[in-house]
């Protein structure tokens, strides 16, 4: 279920790959005036080597996520096999990259996600992680996302393992720092 593309795999080695594109573009349509018979046929002396693609891109059990997911946006597909020499060893799927990226950040965990708008400025970030040690508050994840059409500002994503944070909030805002959003996650 779900699944868009299938490695096809010969003597152990990856040959190419079999997508869902591929296999409605080789089935008969729905308004066909063939009979069951007659598809049957049809369909039986189909072989996966006439329809794969065998020009596809790999990546490699050491490859970064981040280039994982630039391969996968540049080459359009769903999933990227990995392999080692010609051996498939795995596959990566575009929701595997998009799990990846909720770890990342430290979705549903515990905590507090505090956004700051900030300047794209040296220090910045360390100014703003001072004040949060000075609260004695662990930070567990921090992201940084640029505003698109914005000169100078961006946004801080900063994910702390507390939900006692009003305090701080106030410190941060007493220091400059303009609270985007705060948003607290009670589970653990």
């Amino acid at each position: 279920k779900g699944c868009k593309q299938l490695p096809v795999i010969d003597d152990g080695q990856l040959v190419g790959c079999v997508t869902e594109q591929l296999l409605s573009e080789v089935s008969p349509s729905k308004a066909t005036t063939l009979s069951m018979y007659e598809l049957n046929y049809l369909l039986s002396k189909t072989k996966v080597k006439d329809i794969m693609i065998t020009d596809m891109p790999t990546g490699t059990s050491n490859m970064l996520m981040e280039d994982a997911a630039q391969l996968l946006i540049n080459s359009g597909v769903d999933s990227l096999p990995i392999t080692e020499g010609k051996k498939l060893v795995g596959i990566i799927t575009r929701t595997d990259i998009l799990k990846s990226y909720l770890e990342l950040t430290g979705v549903g965990e515990f905590g507090t996600r505090v956004s700051i708008k900030a300047k794209d400025e040296t220090g910045i970030l360390a100014d703003i992680t001072g004040i949060i040690k000075n609260f004695n508050i662990n930070i567990a994840h921090v992201a940084n996302y640029d505003h698109i059409g914005s000169d100078d500002a961006g946004e801080i994503i900063i994910r702390l393992a507390s939900t006692e944070t009003d305090e701080l909030i106030k410190a941060l805002e007493a220091s400059g720092y303009e609270i985007l959003s705060v948003r607290q996650n009670l589970n653990e």
